[in-house]
């Protein structure tokens, strides 16, 4: 076998692998349990928050998700909504510091809510719906650190603290950003869609131009070496 048929070759599995890291680092970063929606305005009454939770294994199912809330910064009026086959259990805590309300003062909220009895099959996900009565004013974000067992006896912790730049932690804790805009709670949810949409649209055209570089490099790199192996025939 010629010297520029061994390089063809090469090169065609270096391109190969380029492409393929490309897509799996693509999938691992969607691949964590989030919040949605991404954001809502400080002191948001009546809504709803999403916990989206994916399951990352090949070979053993989700058996149970356990969603902390913080109490530092308390969401008051924690209602549940286990889908089917699925059971839900809300732990209150005292509050160190009371929230007074209209409705007079708190002394206690929900502190975890562990969704068990189903199962997240690999390949698919489950969304947990989770109302609240009213969001905290005090503070922009909201940390939601949470534990995902799987039948195996796996744990996964996603409970580190979300970066703020492009460097992401491997596991981190879905996040709700507390807004200061006067947006009605009801169109919060919406607007907050839209851009998460956006945000997902630009990250899929992202990694398609990744691809279509490295096939572009690839195509040269061919026409270089076929070019040489022609001159020198």
């Amino acid at each position: 076998m010629s010297a520029s048929r061994i390089t063809l070759r090469r090169a065609g599995a270096v391109t190969a692998l380029t492409v393929a890291s490309v897509l799996l680092a693509a999938g691992a970063a969607s691949a964590h349990v989030t919040v949605h929606p991404e954001s809502y305005a400080k002191g948001a009454t009546d809504g709803v928050l999403t916990f989206r939770v994916p399951n990352e294994e090949d070979h053993a199912y989700t058996s149970k998700v356990e969603v902390f809330l913080p109490t530092d910064h308390p969401v008051l009026g924690v209602l549940v909504h286990p889908g089917d086959g699925w059971s839900a259990k809300v732990t209150t805590t005292k509050l160190k510091k009371p929230v007074k309300t209209d409705d007079g003062t708190i002394t206690e909220a929900a502190s975890q809510i562990t969704f068990s009895g189903g199962k997240i099959e690999p390949g698919q996900y489950e969304d947990f719906d989770v109302a609240f009565g009213e969001l905290p004013e005090d503070t922009g974000q909201l940390v939601f650190k949470t534990l995902q067992t799987y039948s195996d006896g796996k744990v996964v912790r996603w409970i580190e603290q979300p970066a703020s730049g492009d460097d992401e932690p491997d596991n981190p804790a879905p996040a709700l950003k507390l807004t200061a805009d006067d947006a009605s709670p009801a169109a919060a949810p919406a607007a907050t869609t839209t851009a998460k949409a956006s945000d997902s649209t630009a990250r899929e055209l992202g990694v398609a131009g990744l691809v279509v570089g490295v096939l572009g490099l690839a195509a040269a790199t061919f026409a270089l070496l076929r070019g040489r192996s022609t001159t020198r025939s």
